[in-house]
């Protein structure tokens, strides 16, 4: 599903950007787990599927996706934040660091979800 470098925007859950990677988050609040566990198909692409347990009020699943996502990639808090997507269950997160290198964990990642 995903593509490396130069592959078509349509076919992977992120992009590359200055610095930084952009993903795309399909985010489901208020569940029983914290976890990113896929991909799903949404009308923007593929998007990684998120569950946190908090409640999507005052931005508390926002902050808990970037969260929960910092911890998943391994890293810092700072280094994830929301770039679009607010008020939508549809979430972009900007994920900050090299691209490439980013790009690499991300389908580390992916071919995690297959085992």
């Amino acid at each position: 599903m995903s593509q490396p470098s130069g592959g078509g925007r349509a076919h992977r859950a992120w992009r590359h950007d200055t610095a930084c990677v952009i993903a795309r988050f399909r985010l489901t609040p208020k569940s029983s787990k914290e976890a990113v566990d896929g991909l799903v198909e949404t009308p923007d692409g593929p998007a990684f599927q998120a569950h946190v347990r908090a409640l999507p009020e005052d931005g508390e699943a926002n902050r808990a996706l970037e969260e929960l996502v910092a911890r998943w990639l391994g890293l810092a808090k700072h280094s994830v934040s929301l770039s679009k997507g607010g008020k939508s269950r549809l979430k972009s997160l900007r994920i900050e660091g090299d691209p490439n290198a980013l790009d690499k964990l991300l389908q580390d990642r992916i071919s995690q979800f297959k085992k």
